[in-house]
């Protein structure tokens, strides 16, 4: 009687006892849940297209920064050192890698200074390159983002820059008189890098502000008479911009 009592008390324990082993199996094999500050609709794993732009002004000279070189202040909006309104567009994928993380992959196109706000109210018609060939190329890269709240982010992003080579000429308004020819070779390969900070309006679309410095040569000069060859003049270019982005 008690063996046929136990032998129940078993069988009913295992009855019982299935279907929450059951859940537990299934809820460690499942994906991870979501939550976080990173999309919190979102399970870690998971991943978004997205489309991205920005427009802003860069600091037109050669080092990058921002400051004014002549001690009078630094003014955003006045074109000192040559400084123009740029812009770029993005594309790409990024993964939900951890629960205030996300990695992923991006290409797109910069054009640091050829459009110019000044044209938009000129009821002539204005060439938008007649001054100089400022820097623009194609950009391939990747890209993460961390929020430290729900909808606050930090984001950085680099990479490869394929720079604009202006007909491989750079020099040669001076070069004929010195003696120097231009072009060639211009190393259009180069880099590129930036950090920013915006809010996730939801968690399709966000704003934010941004800084991005894209490194870039012009070519090499060569001495006709001597043969020595030296790197041109460099064309690296920074840009403080307002940007959106669109998750799909």
């Amino acid at each position: 009687m008690k063996k046929s009592l136990l032998a129940l008390a078993f069988t009913s324990a295992s009855i019982i006892g299935a279907p929450v082993l059951a859940q537990d199996s299934t809820s460690t094999t499942s994906a991870a849940p979501a939550g976080g500050n990173y999309l919190p609709s979102q399970p870690v794993g998971s991943g978004n297209w997205f489309i991205g732009a920005n427009v802003g002004r860069t600091n037109g000279g050669d080092n990058g920064g921002f400051g004014s070189g002549n001690g009078s202040g630094f003014n955003f909006f006045k074109g000192e050192k040559g400084r123009r309104t740029g812009y770029g567009v993005l594309g790409g994928y990024r993964w939900k890698a951890g629960q205030d993380l996300g990695l992923g992959l991006e290409a797109g196109y910069a054009d640091l200074g050829n459009y110019r706000v000044k044209n938009v109210f000129n009821s002539q018609d204005v060439n938008q390159r007649s001054t100089t060939n400022a820097l623009r190329g194609w950009l391939l890269g990747v890209n993460g983002r961390i929020n430290l709240l729900p909808q606050w982010y930090i984001s950085a992003h680099g990479g490869y820059f394929r720079a604009n080579d202006n007909g491989n000429n750079y020099n040669n308004s001076i070069g004929q008189d010195l003696g120097l020819t231009s072009g060639g070779r211009p190393g259009r390969g180069s880099w590129y890098g930036g950090v920013g900070t915006g809010w996730d309006i939801t968690e399709q679309v966000s704003l934010g502000v941004n800084y991005d410095y894209f490194h870039a040569n012009a070519g090499k000069i060569k001495n006709t008479a001597t043969g020595e060859v030296t790197q041109g003049l460099k064309r690296s270019t920074g840009i403080v911009s307002l940007s959106g982005e669109y998750r799909f």
